[in-house]
């Protein structure tokens, strides 16, 4: 155990908080361009255990943004890539991998004991199902978005029913496929995922529940909506 390792966590947490965190259990579905980030995130602040879901493999279109895409990761699961970075990165923390898409029928079993879920996803279909299982569970969820210049990320308490309000009419024009993404927005999203994520966890601040963060870096607008 490095014992200098949280250092600089402290004073935006007390000793207290930081050692809490190895109590938690954290799901994050998708480990590409927003998971990668988030899970690599969750990792060096000290989350105890991280479950990484995604039953796909690296391909060179990932190598622009997923930080836990190389050159010689082509070809590897995801999943267990991120289980290898995690060993490198903070091997006091135990990361699970599933390799294994989402779907209705596998949701639950993935997610239960968990204490929250991060959604890395890129499918409004599969958010919806995740979402489903998530108040089912009375698991809270942070919902993520990514395409181009432009982000979103709002935390969904169970009964919030956010992902309604967000997408009424299903999924929106402007998704990563026609929009594509740079290096920079999965990793301030992933950034802003993780500070809700802890702060779900801790109780503290103020969280962005039935509200809805927007940012376009493009103008630099940054706009909160209230759902």
């Amino acid at each position: 155990m490095l014992k200098d390792r949280y250092n600089r966590n402290m004073n935006m947490l007390s000793p207290e908080e930081n050692a809490k965190l190895r109590d938690f259990k954290v799901c994050v579905i998708g480990c590409g361009g927003l998971g990668g980030y988030v899970i690599e995130l969750l990792g060096r602040l000290g989350i105890g255990t991280i479950t990484a879901v995604d039953g796909d493999v690296f391909d060179e279109t990932n190598l622009n943004r997923q930080l836990l895409s190389s050159e010689t990761s082509i070809g590897n699961s995801k999943a267990l890539t991120a289980e290898q970075r995690m060993k490198e990165v903070n091997s006091e923390i135990m990361l699970k991998p599933i390799c294994a898409f989402l779907t209705d029928e596998n949701c639950e079993e993935i997610i239960k004991d968990h204490d929250i879920v991060v959604d890395a996803l890129d499918n409004m279909t599969f958010r919806k199902v995740l979402e489903t299982h998530c108040e089912n569970l009375n698991i809270p969820m942070i919902h993520g978005a990514i395409a181009g210049w432009y982000g979103q990320v709002s935390t969904i308490m169970p009964g919030d029913k956010t992902l309604e309000k967000i997408y009424p009419h299903g999924e929106n024009k402007g998704s990563e496929v026609e929009l594509g993404n740079p290096s920079f927005s999965p990793s301030l999203i992933a950034s802003i995922e993780v500070a809700e994520v802890l702060k779900v966890l801790l109780g503290k601040g103020e969280i962005l529940q039935r509200r809805l963060l927007t940012i376009d870096l493009l103008t630099h607008d940054y706009e909160i909506f209230s759902l």
